[in-house]
């Protein structure tokens, strides 16, 4: 993606090719076709919950207990690590497997689903790609370690050499993730949700698998490219290296939290769309939020140097917050205890309000509108 070094002006996720605008109306189409079908589990006894048609993952209910799925792309950042590789000589993708997971994992566990299967999808420009057997090694060591670390059960997946379609020498990846609600009162669609509720926010990784397309624009116009050290870092680094750092998955934190008792009224994993995802629920409400963590270092480097205000900043990345959970204000002290203890910090950020769709972000002066976030039929 080769841009001008020289030229001073700000950078966008739009303008790096992914225009939310174009994606979103085609979502909305395919909800609305896709609802349609549910009528074909009414044959097998079953039949859909109705409400999780827009979440991040699809629920189903089968008598005891609900299942949920989930399909996600890991998106470009492959490249970074390829990139990467042609500079130190070193492989990335034990951790970009487990980015590939936690796309998947983290999407899943919005509902209150504990993953059980992941599915894996490895889409070479030719077959050729898994000739490298130090890469491949990599990509099987990390995908196995992330399954590990989420007790959940690796099952399969597809392995197509896709040249024509996939460029030569690069892969897609993906990963499909099947999950269990049970028992059922695990289940968080947001019907419980109320003004009153707190909003946590976990800590994030640093860039996690979004915005990359913007990141990688930039790196463009860097005269050390990716080896442009961060200076904010408490650890020499590059900025190859911090795009690089794996992305956290979530599930550990979300069973430690249900294991003290507490039952969220809904979540959101904050990815495409930054904190615009916190508006993801269906109902009007103000999320009003008084607290912001730290931003990491490589994301104040990403705004600084693509010169992208806060508004711009925040309503693509997840500028230090992976993930949040909506629980009632009395769990709320103890939703972040345990995901601290769990070992991903946490922050009591903000609260739920009435009024119409709106998210306020006090701190900074920030306001996005609900129609800001075009996700749902």
């Amino acid at each position: 993606m080769a841009t001008d070094p020289a030229d001073p002006s700000p950078l966008s996720y739009g303008g790096s090719g992914v225009d939310y605008d174009v994606i979103d109306p085609l979502k909305i189409a395919a909800q609305r076709a896709a609802a349609a079908t549910a009528q074909h589990l009414d044959a097998h006894g079953f039949s859909e919950v109705e409400s999780s048609r827009g979440e991040s993952a699809y629920v189903v209910d089968v008598g005891p207990f609900y299942l949920a799925s989930i399909v996600e792309c890991l998106g470009s950042k492959a490249l970074v690590a390829d990139a990467m590789e042609k500079l130190t000589g070193k492989s990335a993708y034990a951790a970009i497997a487990q980015d590939t997971i936690a796309m998947a994992v983290n999407d899943l566990i919005t509902v209150g689903a504990t993953p059980l299967v992941v599915q894996a999808y490895w889409g070479a420009g030719g077959s050729e790609w898994f000739a490298d057997t130090a890469r491949s090694a990599a990509l099987l060591k990390g995908w196995k370690a992330a399954c590990d670390h989420c007790a959940i059960a690796w099952g399969g997946g597809e392995t197509p050499a896709l040249a024509g379609i996939v460029e030569a020498g690069r892969i897609d990846l993906a990963a499909a993730c099947t999950g269990i609600v049970s028992p059922k009162n695990r289940l968080s669609l947001g019907d419980h949700l109320a003004p009153g509720d707190a909003i946590v926010l976990l800590a994030s990784s640093g860039i996690h698998a979004n915005g990359v397309s913007l990141a990688r624009q930039l790196a463009a116009r860097l005269p050390q490219g990716y080896l442009t050290p961060l200076g904010e870092s408490a650890v020499p680094v590059s900025y190859g290296e911090a795009l690089l750092e794996p992305t956290i998955l979530y599930s550990p934190i979300t069973e430690a939290v249900f294991r003290t008792g507490v039952r969220p009224h809904y979540a959101a994993n904050i990815t495409g769309h930054g904190w615009r995802k916190l508006m993801r629920h269906r109902a009007d409400f103000v999320y009003r939020m008084h607290t912001v963590p730290d931003v990491p270092p490589v994301l104040k480097f990403i705004q600084a140097e693509a010169k992208m205000s806060d508004r711009d900043a925040y309503g693509t990345f997840n500028m230090g917050a992976g993930f949040a959970l909506f629980v009632a204000a009395e769990d709320a002290e103890r939703t972040a205890a345990a995901a601290r203890k769990a070992g991903v910090d946490a922050w009591v950020a903000g609260k739920v309000e009435a009024g119409a769709k709106r998210l306020v972000i006090e701190p900074l002066g920030i306001e996005y509108e609900g129609s800001e976030l075009g996700l749902r039929a």
